[in-house]
């Protein structure tokens, strides 16, 4: 009865809630699971990111076959896709008679691992796949993917090319800005081709003879300065930052304040 009563009392005085109703229940998991549906963690937030990179480099004498470079990067990339458990790599690898371009589109985690490995790569040239590798253009967050998948194709083009006309004068942000238009116009036209093979056919590349980017403007981008090498971008991107606080800034200057003692 003394505990009847304990409970009774508790009830009266409004200490015990009242328990719920399946239906409140039921609406209360259902809210739980829009909430938490329309608010990813964020690290799962960052993996939605999509960020595209595009880099040019020599091909290494030393290479015999040229698709040798596409049998390595596939295996970068699937090794890459295991370790970060994200989506794959999509993107177009060209492959000139003595260049490459390759554009990429992926985490920002999957790209900067591969600027790391040709960053890595120059140290050995005597081993090393591609030389002199310089960044035309790292877009982030971009919308979606251009390229539905990885491809590559070995181009045939004449291996002597006409120098570069230094009479253009064009700045170098003129010349990247024709040469990504020319890869995003490529890309759409790849997507014409949804079930080409990874070493795309010749007719498909055929029909666009114009939206290949000339091997004289190649080798011009890789001897400009203001283009990055994979070591420049990331000895940038991994510095830390040396920012100033207020209070550490000390006002006046002490030697100023010694110059006005002297002077006075």
């Amino acid at each position: 009865m003394g505990a009847r009563g304990g409970m009774a009392g508790r009830e009266k005085a409004g200490q015990m809630k009242p328990k719920a109703s399946p239906q409140e229940k039921g609406r209360t998991n259902l809210l739980q699971h829009m909430l938490s549906r329309r608010a990813p963690t964020a690290k799962e937030d960052t993996k939605l990111l999509l960020h595209r990179l595009v880099f040019l480099a020599k091909i290494s004498p030393e290479l015999a076959d040229k698709q040798d470079l596409a049998g390595y990067w596939h295996r970068l990339f699937l090794s890459l896709q295991r370790y970060y458990q994200g989506e794959g790599v999509t993107g177009l690898l060209l492959l000139y008679p003595t260049y490459v371009v390759h554009t990429l589109e992926a985490s920002s985690e999957v790209l900067y691992s591969i600027l790391r490995d040709l960053r890595d790569m120059q140290p050995q040239q005597h081993r090393a796949l591609v030389l002199e590798p310089k960044i035309l253009v790292l877009s982030h967050n971009i919308p979606s993917r251009l390229f539905q998948h990885w491809s590559y194709k070995v181009l045939a083009v004449p291996s002597r090319h006409l120098g570069y006309d230094t009479s253009r004068e064009e700045p170098v942000e003129t010349i990247t800005g024709e040469c990504l238009a020319m890869l995003l116009k490529l890309g759409m036209h790849l997507l014409k081709y949804p079930k080409s093979p990874p070493n795309l056919p010749d007719a498909v590349l055929e029909e666009v003879p114009n939206l290949i980017i000339p091997q004289d403007t190649i080798c011009h981008l890789l001897e400009c300065r203001e283009l990055l090498s994979p070591a420049q971008f990331l000895q940038a991107y991994d510095s830390p930052l040396n920012v100033v606080m207020d209070s550490e800034c000390v006002w006046p200057v002490p030697g100023k304040v010694k110059l006005d003692a002297v002077s006075s």
